[in-house]
């Protein structure tokens, strides 16, 4: 199969392209490292690029999502588009008896996969922000290629074919919902998921007047043979009625798909980094979480510091679950220096680190955030807090034990 070709017939052409790919052989790993993984890259990567690096407004005003937010919004949003198709593929399989179809899982994929094509290529349109509504257009479209595909994949009659793609559009809805929840778990809502790593791979940079990502090609062959591996034990475990071994297969699954290579620190070693004093302000409270869904785990911590009306939060977040996708976006290779009447923005490399400080001229707010060489991302910030200080309070923090500090064994 083509991967240009493919996009263009299932776009163009959709009721000649669904029989050919109802006779393809295909498999769960298959239809992901040949299709999915690359087609996913296309919102992922242009949104980051769009609302970070370009950046949106009008009206004589503009403005950015910071480097940092933008990122975790990029990795989340990759992994989280993965794992929908594959949830969106089990939904579909169980409806099909309702509507008069046959149940077939690897079809129930194909079509969910292929069927979504029209929705990450319009992905593209949010390298202009104000052009996104073209996006949401493009996603409609993939309602049609749906339905046109039901018949075709399913064996549904063809008139129950759009009450078919209706209802598992809105389960998708929902189960986007719980999914978005899931990643909260990795994300922590203020705070997010980046990693950085050392790169000696080939890579394809793009750039743009307000920075660069760059993508890493040869880390996605790596990635595309560990999903390989997972998806023939899903597929044995399946054949011989093994539930247990079918959904730990299903988890490697998720995990081969968004990189999950590493394993996080325990939340109780996370506790450990967090000193009882920051630039002389003392620990007020602390939050520490390990966990894991789909396949992929992760660890935070958080306390926050005060005295009077000075107030600084430390956070360190592991995303050691999702090291891998280090793999496929050298995220922390992005470089910015910006700076406004009242703002500045720069990130910057220091050895294996990346360093972001953004902080307003007035002392009024600070963030400065360091990704260590082997993933870890620690941030300060605060109120009434100047870069001095925030640099203090990270100074306060042992960075280098964290660097140097031992992963658990994989079990």
């Amino acid at each position: 199969m083509h991967l240009v070709q493919r996009v263009k017939d299932i776009l163009l052409k959709p009721k000649d392209t669904w029989p050919v790919i109802a006779a393809e052989p295909g498999s769960t790993a298959a239809i992901y490292k040949d299709y999915l993984i690359y087609l996913a890259l296309v919102p992922a990567v242009a949104g980051f690029i769009g609302m970070s690096l370009i950046g949106f407004g009008g009206f004589g005003f503009s403005m950015r999502v910071p480097i940092v937010s933008g990122l975790v919004n990029m990795v989340v949003g990759y992994a989280l588009s993965l794992v929908a198709v594959f949830v969106l593929g089990l939904i579909a399989n169980a409806l099909a008896p309702t509507f008069g179809g046959t149940r077939d899982p690897v079809s129930a994929l194909k079509l969910v996969a292929y069927g979504s094509t029209a929705g990450f290529v319009g992905g593209v349109f949010t390298l202009v922000p104000s052009l996104s509504m073209l996006g949401l257009l493009a996603s409609l479209y993939s309602i049609y290629l749906i339905s046109t595909g039901v018949p075709v994949l399913m064996k549904s009659p063809s008139e129950k074919a759009m009450p078919y793609t209706a209802v598992l559009i809105v389960c998708g809805i929902v189960a986007m919902v719980i999914l978005g929840a899931l990643s909260s778990l990795f994300t922590g809502g203020r705070h997010g998921m980046l990693t950085g790593g050392r790169f000696g791979a080939p890579e394809v940079s793009i750039n743009t007047p307000g920075g660069s990502v760059n993508i890493n090609t040869a880390k996605i062959e790596d990635m595309t043979r560990k999903l390989e591996e997972a998806g023939k034990r899903m597929e044995n475990a399946q054949a011989s009625g093994d539930s247990a071994a079918a959904g730990k297969a299903a988890a490697d699954i998720m995990g081969a798909m968004t990189g999950a290579t590493g394993v996080p620190f325990t939340a109780q070693v996370m506790k450990s980094w967090l000193p009882e004093n920051l630039a002389g302000l003392a620990r007020e409270t602390f939050e520490v979480q390990s966990g894991a869904a789909m396949g992929v785990a992760g660890s935070t911590a958080r306390a926050d510091y005060g005295s009077g009306n000075q107030q600084i939060h430390l956070s360190i977040t592991d995303i050691g679950g999702l090291g891998g996708l280090m793999g496929v976006a050298a995220w922390a290779n992005v470089t910015m220096d910006k700076e406004t009447n009242d703002l500045v923005e720069k990130v910057y490399k220091q050895g294996q680190r990346t360093i972001r400080e953004n902080y307003r001229k007035d002392g009024s707010h600070v963030e400065l955030t360091q990704v260590l060489g082997n993933g870890l991302i620690v941030e300060v910030s605060g109120s009434q807090t100047t870069l001095d200080k925030a640099r203090q309070a990270l100074s306060d923090v042992d960075l280098a034990k964290m660097e140097t500090a031992q992963r658990p064994e994989k079990s």
